[in-house]
């Protein structure tokens, strides 16, 4: 029976990565019924909204979506499409697996990175309650916290003061924490390092401190530690082989990610996944790239590896593994590839985005 599947196009350069990472995941050999769904700045032109309704509730039927990149339009309700889906949809972890192909230019080429982010989606500041400056719900607010405050006040005026609240909670941390532990024995990882700031954010970062401890003493046979957040980024800049899966809140998840995808060639390799308990999308972690609409010249590897994590969440693991071998087979052949991923960008025989994902097609056959 085939997999049911939404597959987002999305806008700028998305619709040409859509088609390349679904000629490659096709190419697997494993039988998919793709409902393709538009969404981004192209069809809010024609529904008023960026992401209708049918897109949703796609997701919500299939369980399971390939997203291309999406432009969040400047001056509509949404904050952010992406955050918005994974908000609508109780996406609770943002998997982002980095690592380093041969062949991939990076400052890191010769140190064998393989890090995977575990993000907590839902929480921290990015829950998005927020109070504006100069607003009467911010002096509202503000009174509130320093009459509750037993320790340092707010000693600036709500007219020149924005706020923004960070809840963490037990649940949040615990099923992130779990998802990382139950990743970690799936896929034959050995290490759990929790990130935070416990030392000044003892009431937050405290408590996932205290709680990812806890889920660790349920899963001995996986080694556990913990880093601060800036000891963290230090290092991963030093010594990056020293770690595997990230366990982070947010903010840091989200700051880390691009870190690590750095380390290991930048955004154009770097696949990622939201998962909850009742669907999963997975996508690039990089833009639109509206300037590159139409050009056929963007690296699709990292949309391709978004479908690899895909069919890996499908159960399909042997397909999974042949279409990653093949993407790092044409990477390091350095032939068939985007002009970004040669040793000189200005190369003359760089190919384009389709050329690339059949080249990686002919490797999967």
């Amino acid at each position: 029976m085939a997999h049911q599947v939404t597959l987002i196009t999305g806008d700028g350069v998305g619709p040409e990565l859509a088609e390349a990472a679904k000629k490659c995941v096709d190419a697997t050999g494993v039988s998919i019924d793709w409902d393709v769904q538009e969404a981004g700045i192209d069809v809010m032109e024609k529904t008023g909204t960026p992401l209708p309704d049918s897109v949703l509730e796609s997701i919500r039927r299939t369980r399971c979506a390939l997203k291309a990149p999406i432009t969040t339009p400047i001056g509509t309700g949404f904050r952010s499409i992406n955050v918005h889906l994974r908000q609508e949809l109780n996406l609770f972890a943002c998997i982002r697996p980095c690592k380093y192909y041969p062949g991939v230019r990076s400052y890191f080429s010769s140190v064998p990175v393989d890090l995977v982010i575990f993000r907590e989606n839902t929480e921290d500041l990015y829950a998005g309650i927020e109070f504006e400056k100069g607003s009467p719900a911010t002096a509202d607010l503000m009174e509130k916290i320093n009459g509750l405050s037993k320790g340092r006040k707010i000693q600036t005026s709500p007219e020149e003061t924005g706020i923004s609240i960070k809840p963490i909670s037990v649940f949040g941390t615990e099923r992130l924490l779990r998802a990382a532990f139950e990743y970690a024995r799936e896929n034959g990882r050995k290490k759990v390092t929790a990130v935070h700031k416990a030392n000044i954010m003892k009431h937050t970062d405290g408590l996932f401190l205290d709680v990812s401890r806890q889920i660790a003493s349920q899963y001995p046979d996986i080694e556990f530690e913990d880093r601060i957040v800036d000891n963290m980024c230090m290092q991963l800049v030093q010594k990056p082989e020293l770690y595997d899966i990230l366990a982070l809140p947010n903010l840091y998840g989200d700051i880390l990610s691009d870190l690590a995808a750095g380390l290991v060639g930048g955004l154009g390799v770097a696949p990622g996944a939201n998962i909850g308990l009742d669907g999963a999308v997975f996508e690039a972690t990089h833009g639109s790239a509206p300037k590159y609409k139409g050009q056929n010249k963007v690296n699709p590897v990292a949309l391709i590896l978004s479908g690899m994590l895909m069919l890996r969440h499908l159960k399909e693991f042997e397909a999974a593994n042949r279409l990653e071998k093949a993407v790092a087979a044409v990477i390091l052949e350095g032939k068939s590839v985007t002009y970004d991923l040669k040793a000189d960008r200005n190369d003359p025989t760089a190919v384009g985005t389709q050329e690339m994902a059949q080249a990686i097609c002919e490797k999967l056959n």
